[in-house]
C-alpha cells in the first residue's frame, strides 16, 4: 500500500485545501492534499526548524523530504542572492511544492522529485534542512544525516527537528558520530533542532 507520505506515488483520494500560515514574519500560503506530511498546516516540527535556521543571503541551500514546502520556501526568503534545492519522492508533495512556490512568488528554488540525494549527487550546499521522515524508520533518517556530509561545503551545516519521543537521543548521537560540531539549538515542546557542522 502506498498510501504513506514517503511513498513516491501516494494513492489516496485527492483532498485539496489552501492554509495560509505566518513563516518568519512572511505570510505563505500552501496549497496541501491527502498523502503529503502535515496535510492539515505547517506542522510545529517545521515552525520551530524554521524560527531556528540561520542562513546568510547568498547560501545554498537543500531541503530533503521538502513535502508541500513550507521549509524550504521559508528558506529561499532567506537567501535572496542564493537558492533552494527542494526535493521529495513523494510525486504529489513536489507537484505541491511546485504549485507552492508560484503561488507565493518565490523564484530561486529549484524542486524535483528525488530518492534522498539521488538527484543532486554532483552539488555541494552551505545548508542542509531536514524534518526527518521519521515513520520511514530509523534506517531512512540515519542516512540523510551519512549521505548528507557529503554534500555539504567545508563549515556548511545539516539543521534537523526532531522530537524527543521520536529518537532525538539517538539522532544526537548519531550526529556526533559523523560531523564535526554538533550543537542543540533550540528546544520546543519536545522539539529539538540540531546544527550539525562540517
Amino acid at each position: 500500500m502506498s498510501n504513506h507520505y514517503y511513498s513516491k506515488a501516494p494513492e489516496a483520494k485527492h483532498n485539496r485545501q489552501t492554509v495560509e500560515t505566518l513563516l518568519r514574519g512572511r505570510k505563505l500560503k500552501f496549497t496541501t492534499d491527502a498523502g503529503v506530511f502535515s496535510k492539515t498546516g505547517v506542522d510545529y516540527g517545521s515552525k520551530v526548524l524554521i524560527d531556528a535556521m540561520e542562513l546568510s543571503e547568498s547560501d545554498r541551500v537543500l531541503d530533503i523530504g521538502c513535502g508541500y514546502g513550507p521549509i524550504g520556501l521559508s528558506a529561499a526568503g532567506l537567501v535572496p542572492r542564493g537558492s533552494v534545492t527542494m526535493v521529495d519522492i513523494n510525486e504529489r508533495a513536489v507537484e505541491l511544492a511546485k504549485e507552492n512556490a508560484a503561488l507565493n512568488e518565490i523564484s530561486n528554488v529549484q524542486i524535483m522529485q528525488s530518492d534522498l540525494y539521488e538527484s543532486v549527487s554532483e552539488r555541494e550546499f552551505d545548508a542542509i534542512l531536514t524534518n526527518p521522515p521519521i515513520r520511514a524508520g530509523k534506517v531512512v533518517v540515519h542516512r540523510i544525516f551519512e549521505e548528507g556530509h557529503a554534500f555539504l561545503k567545508k563549515g556548511g551545516s545539516l539543521w534537523v527537528v526532531i522530537q524527543k519521543k521520536q529518537g532525538a537521543p539517538s539522532a544526537l548521537e548519531k550526529l556526533e558520530q559523523l560531523y564535526e560540531e554538533v550543537v542543540e539549538v533550540t528546544k520546543d515542546k519536545g522539539y529539538r533542532i540540531f546544527r550539525a557542522k562540517k
